[in-house]
């Protein structure tokens, strides 16, 4: 009789979450092949290769929602290398926002993903259920940004008849905005009715501060809308001179500007009843995230400025500043100590992000702390963890 021969022991399954931090390993070291490189003045066929690699892995992990994978990678990049942390996140968020479309006999379109951040003083604030209702309104903000020149009169546009705040932008996440903008495209090319589940729970609703009727509200709120071109639209090309294409977005800048002015009225009739006086103040359109970036830091500087302006009025004298980044619980901030000699009387911090030009910052900072009237203002190497400025010395 033949010898029974022992089963084959089976292979134990890999954990998923474990596959997926070898993925995020994967393309964390892929990003930093090609941040390593990114000065050269070609590629090589070899990277030319990885780094469509790299776009292919970044597009089908959008598409298949694994954004553990994605944020993974970036935080991943964010402890080796500044380079490749910038290079992919920026890819990320790049490719969620802005989707390639293919479809059979017609030319490549793609769909952006955009966002307007406004700050709205009011009083008494916003009411959420009041948003959007005037139909003559928003009819007339969409035909604006093609007569103010934001976007070509080819495009088909859609604005989400919602006003998002904080909160809401700050829970969607790359491959949820990925598809909310497959789901726009279908609704601006099908002749049906599509849904857009997705999309529909992006509006989670205001978790913000509520106002007394007689309070003096500033509220932050972002437009959301997409835009559906042409890939190949020549209103969209951006000049390779680098003078050229600087001209580019310093007329952009003008025109949106100019929008600003134009549609203002518009954008308070879709935010509230006409009857509602509302004050508005328009930071820059941006796709998605970088829209995002600037309305939160925008936010976290006026909340900052607002704790030093409460202490200095409390305190009735004469105050200075000291600037300096710190570090709270593993992340890095940019902290402002408020001073009356040795004496502190107040503090305040805002994010400072890994990259960013400490200078620039410190310089934004020194402009806004003018505005409170404190000119006397030192910069510090860090705060060191007991709140001590280490080698502080007058800001020129």
């Amino acid at each position: 009789m033949p010898k029974n021969k022992r089963p084959v022991p089976r292979k134990s399954a890999t954990p998923p979450e474990e596959k997926e931090d070898v993925l995020a390993a994967a393309l964390c070291a892929l990003a930093l092949e090609l941040a390593e490189q990114e000065e050269a003045d070609t590629l090589g066929e070899e990277l030319a290769g990885k780094e469509l690699e790299f776009k292919r892995l970044v597009r089908r992990y959008l598409n298949g929602s694994k954004d553990d994978i994605l944020y993974e990678a970036i935080d991943l990049a964010s402890h080796e290398d500044v380079g490749a942390w910038q290079l992919l996140r920026n890819a990320v968020e790049e490719a969620a926002a802005s989707v390639p479309l293919r479809r059979e006999g017609a030319p490549p379109q793609e769909i952006d993903a955009f966002a307007i951040p406004v700050f709205v003083h009011s009083q008494g604030g916003l009411v959420e259920a009041e948003g959007f209702q005037d139909d003559e309104a928003y009819d007339a903000l969409l035909a604006s940004l093609r007569t103010g020149k934001l976007e070509s009169d080819k495009a088909k546009i859609v604005i989400v008849r919602h006003a998002y705040d904080a909160g809401e932008v700050a829970r969607i996440t790359y491959s949820q905005l990925h598809t909310m903008a497959k789901e726009a495209a279908a609704a601006l090319t099908e002749k049906k009715m599509t849904e857009a589940p997705t999309l529909q729970r992006s509006i989670a609703g205001w978790t913000g501060p509520t106002f007394g009727p007689d309070d003096e509200a500033v509220e932050l709120r972002f437009i959301v809308g997409f835009a559906l071109k042409r890939a190949d639209d020549p209103f969209y090309a951006v000049p390779e001179d680098e003078e050229a294409a600087d001209a580019y977005f310093a007329e952009r800048l003008a025109r949106y500007r100019q929008w600003t002015e134009d549609a203002a009225a518009l954008v308070a009739r879709c935010l509230a009843p006409r009857e509602r006086e509302l004050q508005l103040n328009f930071l820059y359109q941006d796709l998605f995230f970088g829209a995002r970036q600037q309305g939160m830091a925008e936010q976290a500087m006026l909340a900052l400025m607002a704790t030093l302006g409460e202490a200095l009025a409390a305190h009735g004298g004469a105050a200075s500043a000291i600037v300096a980044p710190a570090d709270v619980d593993g992340e890095m901030v940019l902290r402002v100590q408020l001073m009356d000699g040795v004496k502190v009387l107040a503090k305040g911090d805002r994010p400072f992000e890994l990259g960013s030009d400490l200078e620039i910052e410190v310089d934004d900072v020194r402009d806004a702390l003018a505005t409170l009237g404190i000119t006397d203002v030192a910069v510090a190497e860090r705060f060191d963890p007991y709140g001590r400025a280490i080698d502080p010395r007058p800001l020129a």
